[in-house]
This record gives structure tokens, sequence and C-alpha cells, in this order.
């Protein structure tokens, strides 16, 4: 088990989604999105910050650390609102943290409000499964 965002965590995920990203759909929308995720534990980031990135441009998810140059909005949420999206796969925490003004948004927002449309097929599922089986 690894600490979301740690440097363990993101390898590991990495590996998952190269090994059954083969049987996934392609991304239904093509976003190169920033994200800024503050509040993280010791440990994670630099100075309780991570600056990482989401790329399903070329026609498969990428999540590292860094940023992308010129990319179509950039996000800044915290780390267990960040953690609730991403590994418990769950679209309300982001849509209440974002009414509750926890999500800032720069660029264009309709790229994240596209995301937000759409089940993920099952090979997304299962992906999402085993990268949560890895997170503390």
């Amino acid at each position: 088990m690894a600490k979301f965002l740690s440097d363990e965590w993101m390898i590991e995920a990495e590996k998952i989604r190269e090994e059954l990203s083969g049987d996934a759909a392609a991304p239904a929308h093509k976003v190169r999105m920033n994200m800024v995720i503050e509040g993280c534990p010791e440990g994670i980031g630099t100075d309780g910050r991570v600056d990482a990135h989401m790329d399903t441009s070329e026609g498969q998810l990428r999540m590292d650390v860094g940023h992308l140059d010129a990319p179509e909005l950039t996000v800044t949420l915290d780390y267990d609102t960040a953690k609730a999206i991403f590994v418990d796969q769950n679209p309300q925490a982001g849509m209440q943290a974002f009414m509750a003004g926890k999500i800032k948004v720069q660029g264009d927002m309709t790229k994240l409000m596209a995301m937000q449309q759409g089940a993920p097929d099952a090979a997304q599922r299962a992906i999402a499964e085993r990268i949560k089986s890895i997170t503390d």
C-alpha cells in the first residue's frame, strides 16, 4: 500500500494503467490539464504541494508529476478531494468541492465539465479498482 501521490504510488499506478490500458476504450474527451494539489500529508510533494498533470490528448490517460507546457486548464484542489476523485472515483465529491469553492479552475472549464459526463468502461473501472487497492 502506498500513499496517494507518493512517488511509489505514482510508479505503481502507472504500471497498472500500462498493464490494463490495452483493453480500455480511448478516453471520451481529450484534455491537457495541470493540477496543483495542496494540503498533502508529510512526505508527499514539496511543502505539502504536488504539481501534477493529466493528459488524454493521445488517446490514453497519462498522469504524472510536473506540469505540462500549454495546458488547456489548471485545477487547484486539496489532497482529500483529489483522492476522492481519482482513487475513490467519486465525481460527487468533486462537484461538492467545486460548489464550496475548494476547487479553482483556470482555463477552459468546459474541458473539466466534459470529463464529468459518461460512465467509464469496464476496463477503466478495473484500472480504478486496482489503483484503489494499492492506495493507503
